[in-house]
């Protein structure tokens, strides 16, 4: 029916409101990717929509470093990106899982070419600073990952065996899970592990005699006592949900996306507005904001609040009780990046590493390499993404602090690192005055309890944005958000029209 065109197509996340929101005015406060989709999606819906963002760009935290981009944070000046024109990193988000359908959705829809984004990479290293026989060197991903397989099994293989499982085990059923561990784990006849062409090749095979040369395996004991099978290492990224492949990215880098939106929704927008009041009233809202002629008023029939937590929190308003706790005590994670430019992609040309990511356990945490311009020129690796205490550590470094840091660590895994670098760009989130943080954190608790209070309208104000989904910390999260909050908006103020009750009504 479809193809006879008898049916009409139900696109994926397809959004079809009814009614018009014609007459009525909505301010939203905030240009990211929540911001942005509320607006955009009102305007179809035919309201007067108002954005106010306080930089001077939109994407808030989907912020791709290109040549000419700009920051100062709370402790450090302003700083100037000095990339080579087509070199980007991205500060902000950079993967998108393939089943965050709405962003594909939204990707498609505005015209944002995908590519794959490389997340994980057997060819990336494992590097432990400390006293272990494994310590101060580094090792590929794919050695520790088929050599913790390999032993697993094998220790599984013979519990099995020796019937030492908890589980009761038909003697065909434990035959069965035997050759499972054996396929697995790489296991000979013996049901025992010894190296195999999984975790690579010293040297590796070629043509005519050349048939490669295997290595030994790594010895259990001494992975542990390396601590590589501590939480900073063994993370396999394609066991947990969000990071499984496939992955991709925005062709050009992920502001591409927030640029895509901007274009839509550009009449609507007033950069370098900073709100500084945020009011309920019987019938609307009065927002306070200042830019650079000064202070203004603007009202409205209703307000979408996307600010993050932490900077909300430096804005006057009559909330309630319950969102003024939640406003002042969800947390949020510190986090930060360094792009750092160098003269060639030496990761590929030198050592076979195409994407994905390097692991370790000190204050760089990890190091990104780019799934993008393979065997180019130039390129730009993320030299730390850091967390919690170690990026607030490196957040309390000036630029060329960070820089060092970055370059002295970041070679130990690559000695190439002084010879080829060029130039660098850091960001710390909580260091930035209008993002604070990288994203929301929530415990159980205050799920039932910070997060609940968010999710109701505090009169004629909503809430908008990643800490308003279980989705913290990815670009689906602004986008759920956005649909949910336009729907209860457009839902509410469809009611009022046929009911005629006043605009305040909760």
């Amino acid at each position: 029916m479809l193809a006879l065109n008898l049916l009409p197509a139900a696109p994926a996340h397809a959004f079809n409101l009814q009614g018009s929101g014609k007459g009525k005015h909505i301010i939203i406060l905030g240009a990211g990717l929540a911001g942005m989709t509320s607006a955009y999606e009102l305007t179809k819906l035919g309201y007067q929509c108002t954005v106010l963002e306080a930089r001077t760009r939109t994407g808030g935290r989907c912020w791709s470093i290109r040549n000419g981009a700009t920051a100062a944070e709370t402790n450090n000046p302003q700083q100037t990106a000095r990339f080579d024109n087509g070199l980007y990193f991205n500060a902000g988000p950079s993967r998108i899982p393939h089943h965050h359908q709405l962003t594909m959705h939204y990707c498609r829809e505005l015209g944002v070419p995908l590519e794959v984004y490389n997340n994980v990479n057997e060819s990336t290293y494992y590097y432990a600073e400390g006293k272990g026989p494994l310590s101060n060197k580094k090792v590929r991903a794919r050695e520790v990952h088929n050599d913790m397989r390999g032993y697993m099994s094998e220790l599984l293989a013979k519990a099995v065996d020796q019937r030492k499982l908890d589980t009761g085990l038909t003697q065909e059923d434990a035959a069965k899970v035997i050759e499972y561990l054996r396929a697995e784990g790489g296991l000979d006849v013996d049901k025992l592990y010894k190296a195999s062409a999984r975790r690579g090749y010293m040297e590796a095979p070629g043509a005519g005699t050349h048939a490669g040369k295997l290595g030994d395996p790594l010895r259990l004991a001494e992975i542990i006592q390396s601590g590589l099978l501590d939480p900073d290492f063994y993370n396999v990224a394609e066991y947990t949900y969000e990071l499984q492949m496939t992955m991709f990215q925005a062709v050009g880098g992920m502001d591409q996306i927030a640029k895509a939106l901007e274009k839509r929704v550009v009449g609507n927008l007033k950069l370098g507005a900073e709100v500084t009041a945020i009011q309920n009233q019987t019938e609307g809202v009065k927002i306070t904001y200042k830019d650079q002629k000064g202070t203004h008023e603007l009202t409205g029939d209703l307000c979408i609040c996307t600010l993050p937590l932490p900077v909300l929190g430096n804005v006057n308003h009559n909330f309630s009780s319950d969102v003024s706790r939640a406003i002042d005590f969800v947390p949020y994670i510190q986090t930060g990046k360094i792009g750092l430019q160098f003269k060639r992609r030496f990761w590929e040309e030198d050592e076979q590493i195409f994407g994905g990511i390097t692991h370790t356990n000190n204050d760089l945490t990890q190091i990104f390499y780019p799934s993008y311009d393979y065997l180019g020129k130039k390129g730009i690796l993320i030299g730390y993404y850091n967390f919690n205490e170690k990026a607030k550590k490196v957040g309390e470094l000036t630029y060329q602090e960070r820089e060092k840091l970055a370059l002295q660590k970041g070679q130990l895994i690559h000695p190439q690192y002084p010879k080829e670098f060029e130039q660098s760009f850091s960001v710390s989130w909580h260091k930035l005055p209008h993002s604070l943080g990288g994203w929301a954190l929530y415990n159980s608790d205050e799920r039932k309890t910070h997060y609940a209070a968010l999710l109701k309208p505090e009169k004629n104000v909503y809430f908008a944005g990643e800490h308003t989904t279980y989705l913290t910390a990815w670009m689906a999260g602004a986008f759920e958000s956005a649909r949910s909050v336009v729907a209860s908006v457009h839902g509410r103020l469809s009611e009022q029209r046929l009911s005629y009750p006043s605009v305040g009504s909760n």
